[in-house]
Parts: structure tokens; C-alpha cells; sequence
């Protein structure tokens, strides 16, 4: 069996990847949330109860639950070496260009004895009070009255973004925000070196080290044969030709169309997976208010021109567009339903933000009562978890996890 496997967004999940909240989120204060990305600050103590749930549901209908500190840890105990090239890489990526400080936080993090601590305390942010001796050096030291040596990551709890598995394969995202763009680090780590999921460099469908932004809550595997790819505010157009190229032109890929769906450029449509994702093989949730926003461009591979791409305008509406791509007819469930005022309250908190475990069997925050009822009432079976302090961070459960392995659907 494979160990990466995603070929469709329903079939059954059998392995996924999460990460428990942690001490990062206790590092969010009012005076930073715009800078890293939150609107509040979860209570961390209820975030990992409703995260545990979470796991817990997973479990329960026999999803394996991997922990993104566990597979970083075990990458990096492979040896010494893989350790110190991860620390020294992080220093750098956190932007300390002092090379006397860089040696304090070089041997403050080989001073862990547990390897998962160690990368806990990475994901955390690293404060001046808890270096030993830390004193003020340098010009930046005086000047900037700033907490942190190295920054929390508190978007980090939403898995799907920092990497996505497509097919067999990893497309290791290049992330839009500064904020962001050290959390995939650590899928670099698990690719790179991990025992079971370590993949060449050259078989990667995109690389971190890009200049092109792309997540991977904007891609959405719609069949082996085709992609969705949101062109959001944190998807660059040009990303998503590159990735059409790598998977096109790739000696194992059987992907033969990539659509992309141009979005409005703003928070409330951040990334694809925000305003649409599948709940069975003839259905999907939709944050109706953008149904006339969204325009589609079909990809193909330019099969005359060798590495070219050819590109259209799919001139129909989305449930059109869907039909005529999955050869069925496509029913469109709106989050929150009709009324605007529902609408607007559980798209706020994800509503259209599901987690297809298998064919017509779907994860959901239970804040969003009108949204289940509706995928009740269109014969989905629907698993509601708290979502108290998780939707905080403005993500639902497909944000919220990585799957690895699906089952493949017929």
C-alpha cells in the first residue's frame, strides 16, 4: 500500500495528519493578531478538548491520526546531522541575522533532550525572557521593544495549507504571508528525510523554495483525472500553471485537466476550500453569496508544444461547470441556506468547510446548525464537533487536517 494516496475528496479517509494546538496560541496578544493572521484569541486549554474530539471522531471511524510534531521529530532523529541542518535553517528562516545570537539559539535548542520539545518550542516562538542571559546587542535590540526572538505560528492547527498530497505525490506550498511561510519548513523536514513518507526532491509538484505563492487550501483533488486550484488571494495564477506543468509533464501523473476558479481577492474567500468543498460524489457545499463571482478557466496539457499548457474560459455556471467535468448532475448546498443573515454567520465560522471522510459522510463545526440540517435534509451524514475556540482561527475542518491516504472510489 501506498503511504500517500489522495485521488478524490471523498473517498474513505484512512490516514490524516493534524496538529494538536499548542503554546503557540498562548503567544497571540491584541497588539499582534493582524500580523499573524488571527480576528481572536482561541482559549488554548478548550482548543485542544475540541481538538481531541476532533481526533476522537476520526478515530472512531477508522482514520489513522498522525501529529505533525511526531513525523518532524522522527525526521530529525534520523541522525545528528538532520538536526543540526534543521535548527540552523529555522534560525535562518526566523530572520536572526546576529551571529552571536544565533549561537545562543542554536545551543538553547540542542539543549532539549526530547527531539518533539525541541520542535514544539520552534512552533511556539521563542521569547527573549526565556534565553538564558539574553541581553540587548544589537541596534534592533534597543529600538524594537518586541517580545519574540523567533515568531509563534499559530496558524499552524490548520494542516491543509502548508503542503497538500495529491494523487501519490506532495505539492509543498510556497505560502502568500511572511507570517506563514516558515510552517512549511516542516513539510520539507517529513518529505525530505521521514522513514515512510520521504519522497525525491525532483517528484515534489511544487517546491517552498518557489517565488510564487501557493496553499493547499486552495487545491481540491475532484478525480485522478482532475484538479481544482483556487486562484485566491494566496494563490498566484502563474503557481498554478507551474503546478499544471509539474503534474502534466510528470512520468506518473493521470491528471489530464486542472481547473481554476478565480475567486475575489480578499479574507473572506482566502483560499478555495472556504467557499466550496465536496460531501458526496454528486454534491457539494457553496458560500452561496460568491456563486456569481466565481469565474473557471479549464488547463490542459498543449499536446503539440512539449511543456506548453492551453488555457480557456469555461463560459457556464458552477453547478454546470461541475457537472460537466464529474459526468453527473452536481446539487450545490448552500452554507447557512437562502437567508443572508445565516449566510453571512456560518460562513463567518465555516460553514461550507467540511471534512469528507467518506462518500456522503462529512466532519462539521456544530456552531453551524442551519448548514448541517441542510446537508441532513440532502441525505448526508453529518458528525458536528465543538467549535468554540477552534473556528477562531477562521478555518473549519478541512482546514484542520492533511489527508494521507484515501481509499480510492469507483
Amino acid at each position: 500500500m501506498e503511504n500517500l494516496n489522495v485521488k478524490s475528496e471523498i473517498g474513505k479517509l484512512r490516514r490524516v495528519l493534524l496538529h494538536e494546538p499548542g503554546r503557540e496560541l498562548e503567544n497571540l496578544t491584541p497588539k499582534y493578531l493582524q500580523e499573524l493572521l488571527f480576528d481572536d484569541i482561541p482559549w488554548l486549554p478548550l482548543a485542544i478538548k475540541e481538538h481531541r474530539a476532533f481526533a476522537k471522531v476520526l478515530r472512531d471511524n477508522g482514520v489513522e491520526v498522525l501529529y505533525l510534531t511526531d513525523l518532524v521529530a522522527e525526521s530529525l532523529d534520523i541522525d545528528e546531522d538532520t538536526k543540526n541542518e534543521f535548527i540552523y535553517q529555522f534560525i535562518s528562516e526566523a530572520n536572526v541575522t546576529s551571529e552571536t545570537l544565533t549561537q545562543i539559539l542554536v545551543e538553547y535548542l540542542k539543549s532539549f533532550t526530547s527531539t518533539k520539545t525541541m520542535v514544539a518550542k520552534t512552533m511556539a516562538g521563542i521569547k527573549k525572557s526565556e534565553i538564558p542571559h539574553f541581553t540587548k546587542r544589537t541596534l534592533s535590540d534597543y529600538i524594537k521593544d518586541y517580545p519574540f526572538v523567533t515568531d509563534p505560528m499559530p496558524n499552524l492547527y490548520f494542516t491543509r495549507d502548508p503542503f497538500a498530497v495529491i494523487n501519490n505525490s506532495v505539492s509543498l506550498s510556497k505560502m502568500y504571508s511572511i507570517t506563514r511561510s516558515r510552517e512549511t519548513i516542516y513539510g520539507e523536514y517529513i518529505f525530505k528525510y521521514h522513514p515512510l513518507y520521504k519522497i525525491p526532491e525532483y517528484e515534489l509538484l511544487y517546491n517552498r523554495n518557489n517565488v510564487l505563492s501557493i496553499e493547499g487550501g486552495d487545491i481540491l483533488v475532484l478525480s485522478e483525472k482532475i484538479l481544482a486550484v483556487g486562484i485566491s488571494q494566496r494563490t498566484h495564477p502563474s503557481a498554478i500553471e507551474k503546478l499544471a506543468k509539474n503534474i502534466f509533464y510528470s512520468s506518473n501523473s493521470s491528471f489530464k485537466i486542472v481547473l481554476a476558479f478565480d475567486l475575489p481577492k480578499n479574507r473572506s474567500f482566502m483560499h478555495l476550500d472556504t467557499v466550496l468543498t465536496q460531501v458526496d460524489y454528486d454534491k457539494f457545499t457553496i458560500h452561496s453569496q460568491c456563486l456569481d463571482d466565481i469565474k473557471v478557466y479549464e488547463i490542459t496539457p498543449n499536446l503539440k508544444k512539449n511543456k506548453k499548457l492551453n488555457v480557456k474560459v469555461i463560459d457556464k455556471q458552477l453547478a454546470d461547470v461541475l457537472s460537466f467535468y464529474l459526468n453527473r448532475p452536481i446539487t450545490l448546498i448552500p452554507c447557512g441556506g437562502e437567508d443572508i443573515i445565516s449566510s453571512d454567520r456560518e460562513q463567518w465560522s465555516d460553514g461550507a468547510n467540511t471534512l469528507a471522510i467518506a462518500p456522503g459522510e462529512v466532519i462539521v463545526y456544530e456552531r453551524n446548525h442551519i448548514t448541517n440540517e441542510i446537508l441532513r435534509k440532502n441525505g448526508i451524514k453529518v458528525h458536528p464537533i465543538p467549535s468554540s475556540e477552534l473556528s477562531r482561527g477562521r478555518g473549519g475542518p478541512r482546514c484542520m487536517c492533511m489527508p494521507f491516504f484515501r481509499e480510492n472510489i469507483k
